[in-house]
């Protein structure tokens, strides 16, 4: 029986690769520490790996930016406008995620989207007209070799042709380049051969989402061709975040020598099995280990899948149900931490162990005495002080009248538009200003006793007023405060809110250097006092504008946190949402007329099958999220933010949130969102960002006002707004105050165009 790992985190247990990626970005690391650093990172997991005895432990699962995007490379899929910067191999790498303004060009970065159901991002490949889809990298051979050095053979993994091939924008001049890349996989199989390689892991996750007959007929067919080179070379497909019940019968029946399936998101992959049995001559790898969430695995429910599973399969495998990089590194960085709450949690190395111990319970004919089984068993035996009955009692009060608003959107806008006063195409950010080393270095000496709370709330004071300053000078017509205060825009509001759960060093990749700290859902959630009121009421006295409260929303707070098992998601969500609608009227009381409630990450958990969308999440979701507003007067503008997601197949869900203003990330997808605005009679006044903030390029004014009028061409000048696509935190502050001012500047010339046709 042998035990396999999909994937593995790479930032570091410390972060060390995006300081040391970061340092290479300004310029005080050289490409060639970069990659040595690198270098000694890769081989300190596949060491913690083999100690934890892994049997298919992955390569080239290692990326500096993502994985997505590695493959892309790999294939050769570089757009023209990067080959024409003529820059050496990693900065044109780096050009295509982050973008490129300097000596050699002026290009924006590649679209980023979310990687399925989570909260990690991967760069969309564009295949243009140009592109000659090869095999062109060295890469995962590299890294493959890497480890053989060392004494380690691993199982290589690459995201699969399949996969690759529909998440590739290609452009409309462009041949379908399907044959194109399973040739190169066909090249790539030949290398793997050559250098040694046993097994090779594929990634096919898009196999778990809606397929129809004809394109389960491609894969089918192009993956028949496929496997006729796979010679001597082990094929291991890999699936995650759900099931294969469209295509189970068809790759079940294909060459693979191994197939993995995940059994904790997969709500069918068990049936299916059950149903159709498994073959005899391939290994069904059982992920069993939750890669996502970050709970002890219950081995009482692995071992009866496991169970299960032997009545129908022949020869198993334990694994992950997907890689581990969507999980903190280890429990065992968290010193001083909460010991009792930790025995609770499995981080990636922990999981590691849990992999390993199911593989001996599942050999072990008398299982149920193993002490393995009975001390886990044992551990999962207490509730942990996780329930509330004040909280309970109060999501069980809730009526239908608290998730809708009145008056009607209609009405709400005519008073809203004589209580603002704003002018045509009102301009905005979307909330956090640059976090600059004073802005960390505040807060940082406060945690750590350096400073006092009054020193700090000074400091605080000052850093408020210079930025509210700074956006009367450059001219925005609706401010905010600069966020200086929060370290992130979810973990700061579960250090506020009762029943949360925080770790020191539980950091997860988010996209390329960007980490975050998940909060943890350890019990019932609930608001015990103001906590965002004092900072946006001092905010507000500081200017006649209208300041932005903001806050983040309760799916946000959700999606990106570690939920818990124990109770169901809706409920997790009504109590967060009864907790930021305190917080919403608290704000409205002090004087507070323009309220931002984000939902950043509000289609992240869609389930990835239509099916399922209406029938479980967006049936509370979208009520979450009006029962945080429904409360306030007419008066007051809500408005909410959405990033880095297709949205475009929901916008009447969207609309149905009922906010005032929804901004929305556009920037790098050529305002698709826009045209959907458009085609769906969208109501709700919208903000589609105009420039890309994660790229430190500076739009000109006349780049923003020609994407400005594109937006108006689909978008009434009355709903329209001039905003960034996202918050300005990860950026420099000359760079977001020159991009602020082009914005600005942009959106005075199209207002004084429109004001003049309006005139004649």
């Amino acid at each position: 029986m042998l035990t396999s790992i999909v994937g593995y985190p790479r930032i570091g247990a410390k972060r060390e690769l995006k300081f040391w990626t970061e340092d290479y970005f300004k310029g005080n690391l050289d490409e060639a520490a970069l990659l040595e650093n690198a270098k000694k990172l890769r081989s300190s997991h596949w060491q913690t790996q083999r100690e934890s005895q892994i049997d298919l432990i992955p390569s080239g699962d290692f990326s500096f930016y993502d994985g997505v995007l590695d493959t892309a490379f790999l294939l050769g899929a570089i757009p023209k406008r990067y080959r024409d910067l003529k820059l050496g191999a990693l900065e044109t790498y780096f050009a295509m995620a982050r973008g490129y303004q300097g000596e050699k060009g002026d290009v924006k970065a590649l679209s980023m989207r979310k990687w399925f159901n989570t909260n990690y991002h991967y760069i969309v490949p564009e295949i243009d007209e140009d592109a000659q889809i090869r095999l062109c990298g060295e890469k995962p051979f590299d890294e493959f070799l890497e480890a053989k050095a060392q004494g380690i053979a691993t199982k290589p993994v690459l995201i699969g042709p399949f996969t690759f091939l529909k998440l590739a924008k290609i452009t409309s001049a462009r041949s379908d380049p399907a044959k194109e890349i399973f040739a190169a996989y066909a090249e790539i199989f030949d290398r793997f051969q050559t250098v040694g390689a046993t097994w090779l892991q594929l990634d096919e996750p898009i196999l778990v989402t809606d397929l129809d007959e004809k394109e389960v007929s491609l894969f089918h067919s192009l993956y028949s061709s496929l496997l006729d080179r796979k010679g001597s070379l082990k094929i291991l497909l890999q699936t995650y975040f759900g099931d294969v019940r469209d295509c189970y019968r068809e790759i079940t029946g294909l060459g693979f020598d191994g197939i993995g399936l995940d059994f904790a998101e997969g709500a069918q992959s068990l049936s299916l099995v059950q149903k159709h049995g498994f073959p005899n001559d391939k290994i069904l790898f059982a992920g069993v280990v939750n890669g996502k969430n970050i709970w002890k695995n219950r081995f009482e429910d692995s071992m009866r899948v496991i169970s299960e599973l032997k009545k129908h399969a022949t020869r198993i495998g334990i694994g992950s149900s997907c890689s581990l990089l969507h999980v903190p590194y280890t429990t065992k960085a968290e010193s001083g931490a909460d010991r009792e709450k930790l025995s609770a949690f499995a981080f990636a190395e922990e999981k590691l162990k849990e992999v390993s111990d199911l593989k001996t319970l599942a050999q072990d004919a008398d299982f149920l005495q193993n002490p393995l089984y009975t001390a886990n068993l044992q551990s999962h035996g207490s509730r942990r002080g996780m329930t509330d009955e004040s909280v309970r009692a109060r999501v069980s009060a809730i009526t239908e009248d608290d998730f809708t608003r009145t008056p009607n959107f209609e009405e709400r806008a005519a008073i809203q538009k004589e209580a603002l006063n704003l002018p045509l195409l009102p301009t905005t950010t979307i909330g956090s200003f640059p976090q600059t080393k004073e802005v960390k270095l505040n807060r940082s000496s406060f945690k750590k006793g350096e400073i006092t709370a009054e020193r700090y709330q000074d400091n605080l004071k000052e850093m408020i007023a210079q930025c509210v300053k700074l956006q009367e000078e450059i001219g925005l017509d609706v401010l905010v405060h600069g966020e200086f205060e929060r370290n992130d825009m979810v973990e700061y509001f579960g250090e506020n809110l009762f029943g949360f759960f925080f770790t020191k060093q539980g950091w997860v990749q988010s996209y390329g250097t960007r980490c975050v700290k998940p909060p943890i859902v350890w019990g019932d959630v609930k608001r015990e006092r103001p906590f965002t009121v004092d900072t946006i009421r001092f905010a507000q006295s500081l200017t006649s504008k209208p300041v932005k409260g903001m806050l983040t929303g309760p799916v946000t707070i959700l999606n990106w946190s570690f939920p818990r098992e124990d109770i169901s998601a809706r409920e997790s969500a009504i109590q967060i949402a009864l907790a930021i609608r305190d917080e919403v009227l608290d704000l409205e009381r002090a004087g507070i007329r323009v309220i931002q409630i984000d939902e950043a990450a509000i289609r992240e958990k869609l389930p990835l099958r239509k099916s399922d969308w209406h029938s479980g999440y967006l049936s509370w979701a979208i009520p979450a999220f009006r029962l945080t507003h429904s409360g306030v007067r007419p008066s007051t503008q809500i408005h909410t933010h959405m990033c880095y997601s297709e949205f475009q197949d929901i916008i009447s869900d969207i609309d149905a949130m009922d906010a005032d203003v929804i901004s929305f990330e556009a920037a790098r997808s050529n305002l698709e969102i826009v045209k959907s605005v458009k085609n769906s009679g969208f109501k709700t006044a919208v903000g589609p960002g105009v420039y890309d903030i994660h790229s430190p390029r500076v739009p000109s004014k006349e780049e923003i006002e020609s994407v400005v009028q594109l937006m108006l061409d689909l978008i009434p000048a009355e709903k329209l707004w001039i905003n960034p696509d996202c918050g300005l935190k990860t950026r420099g502050t000359e760079e977001t105050t020159a991009s602020l001012k082009n914005l600005t500047a942009a959106a005075v010339a199209r207002r004084g165009l429109l004001s003049a046709a309006r005139l004649r």
